[in-house]
C-alpha cells in the first residue's frame, strides 16, 4: 500500500468532506477519491459511507484508523530521525494559516540575525492538522492557538478581533461601530476564521445580513481586498495594512491567545540547543 493512500484515508476522516480533504492533501476530488476506492480494495472492505453532505467511517474503518495513524507515525519518525542526521541545525515549524505572515516573517528574521547558523523547515496548517503533525513528529514546534492553559505551549501573545475597513469608508475615523451600522457594506468572507460563526451570530442577533462579496482561505488577500474597497471584514488585531483601518464592533468581545507548542518528543541532542534558543526567542518576541 502506498503512503499518500493513509494520508488520504486520516485527512478524510478528520474531515469529514471529500471536497475538503482533497484540498487538504492539495490533490483533486476525482484524485483523492480514486485513491480512497483504491484503499478500499486492498483491505477488501469499504472504510467508509457515504452520504450527500457528510462521510463516515464504518466499523471496519473505524477499526483500520488507529492501525493507519500508527503506520503514518512511524514513517514521520523514520523521516524525521533520519532528516535530523543530516541536518543537525533545521527546525521543523508548523505555521497556523490565521496568523499574519509579516508577525510570523518578523519573528523568524529577528531569530536568525542572532543565530544565522539554524534553519527552519516551514509547514502551514490548521489547528488540527498542526496538533497531528505535533503528534506524528512531523514538526518540533508550531505556532498556533493555545484553548488550554497547560504546558505542552507558551503563550506569546493575546489579541482581540476587530473590523477591517478601507481608509476611505464612511465610519473610518470611528472609535466603535455598531453592527446595525453595516447593514449595507458588502462583507468579505474569512473561510479559516476561528470566530466565523460568532460573527455571523453577531450580525444576524441584530436582523443585519451583509451582502457577501468575497470568500477566501487567504487573510493576506481578504486584507488586499478591503484595502482596494470591495467590502470590509472582521479579523484579529494583528492585521495591518497602510490601507486599511482597524476599528472595534460594539459587543463583539471574542479574544484568541497565539503560543507557540512545544515538541511532544524529546530531541536529538544536536538539536536541544537550537530548540532552546528559538523557545526563548520567541517568548520574548513583541513584534
Amino acid at each position: 500500500m502506498e503512503l499518500y493512500l493513509f494520508r488520504y484515508f486520516l485527512s478524510l476522516v478528520e474531515t469529514g468532506s471529500f471536497t475538503k480533504a482533497a484540498s487538504a492533501c492539495l490533490v483533486t476530488q476525482p484524485t483523492l477519491s480514486a485513491g480512497i476506492k483504491r484503499l478500499e480494495e486492498q483491505v477488501g472492505v469499504d472504510l467508509f459511507v457515504r452520504s450527500n453532505k457528510r462521510v463516515f467511517l464504518t466499523t471496519a474503518g473505524t477499526r483500520f484508523l488507529p492501525r493507519a495513524k500508527a503506520i503514518l507515525h512511524e514513517v514521520n519518525m523514520a523521516a524525521a530521525e533520519l532528516s535530523q542526521t543530516e541536518s543537525s541545525n533545521v527546525l521543523r515549524l508548523g505555521v497556523l494559516q490565521t496568523l499574519p505572515a509579516a508577525w510570523v516573517a518578523g519573528l523568524l528574521e529577528g531569530f536568525l540575525r542572532e543565530r544565522p547558523d539554524i534553519r527552519f523547515d516551514l509547514v502551514d496548517g490548521t489547528e488540527q492538522e498542526l496538533l497531528n503533525r505535533l503528534d506524528e513528529r512531523g514538526v518540533d514546534f508550531a505556532l498556533s492557538l493555545r484553548r488550554v492553559e497547560d504546558d505542552t505551549s507558551i503563550a506569546l501573545f493575546e489579541e482581540g478581533y476587530q473590523l477591517a475597513l478601507p481608509r476611505t469608508h464612511r465610519l473610518a475615523e470611528r472609535a466603535e461601530i455598531q453592527g446595525e451600522d453595516l447593514a449595507n457594506d458588502c462583507m468579505i468572507v474569512r473561510s479559516r476564521c476561528e470566530v466565523l460563526s460568532e460573527t455571523s451570530r453577531h450580525f444576524t442577533d441584530r436582523n443585519v445580513r451583509p451582502p457577501l462579496v468575497y470568500r477566501t482561505a487567504q487573510d493576506e488577500r481578504a486584507l488586499a481586498m478591503v484595502g482596494a474597497g470591495i467590502g470590509i471584514t472582521v479579523m484579529p488585531q494583528s492585521y495591518q495594512a497602510q490601507n486599511v483601518v482597524r476599528i472595534a464592533m460594539a459587543g463583539f468581545n471574542p479574544r484568541r491567545t497565539v503560543a507557540l507548542f512545544k515538541p511532544r518528543y524529546a530531541l536529538p541532542d544536536r538539536l536541544e540547543a537550537a530548540a532552546r534558543a528559538f523557545q526563548a526567542f520567541a517568548t520574548g518576541y513583541a513584534g
